[in-house]
């Protein structure tokens, strides 16, 4: 009895560290090197990957160089394919900004670029914030 005690209260452990994913931050930026934040990766019931990136300190993009009209967040899955997720608008005295979206992958690294068009399908302008070592 105590063995399938055991096997389960272990099945259960292994359930909840699959649910979630530890946190992936952001290294530091050699472009907006103030800029900071990270990505926090969570299972859901529905075996779909909620995502919140959140950043602080991320410049106007007009106000890099050279000038930039938007950020847009990616993410690489597994197989190297890249996934638009959304657009970040900095806002406030902290420029801080945020996205919730979900994907059916888990995403193996998520990175930020500053792009001329919102529109694009794949990312073409020059990285910000990356969550790869």
């Amino acid at each position: 009895m105590k063995t399938i005690q055991t096997i389960a209260i272990f099945l259960g452990l292994l359930a909840i560290t699959n649910a979630c994913t530890p946190k992936m931050s952001f290294l530091r930026s050699s472009v907006v090197p103030a800029a900071s934040g990270s990505t926090n990766v969570k299972k859901d019931k529905n075996d779909n990957y909620t995502l919140k990136v959140s950043v602080r300190n991320l410049a106007e993009p007009r106000d890099l160089t050279p000038p930039k009209n938007t950020y847009i967040v990616w993410m690489k899955q597994d197989d190297n394919s890249v996934k638009k997720l959304g657009q970040l608008h900095p806002s406030g005295k902290a420029l801080t900004a945020t996205l919730n979206t979900a994907s059916v992958v888990k995403p193996k690294e998520v990175y930020i670029t500053a792009e001329d068009n919102v529109d694009i399908l794949y990312p073409a302008g020059q990285t910000i914030l990356t969550t790869e070592r």
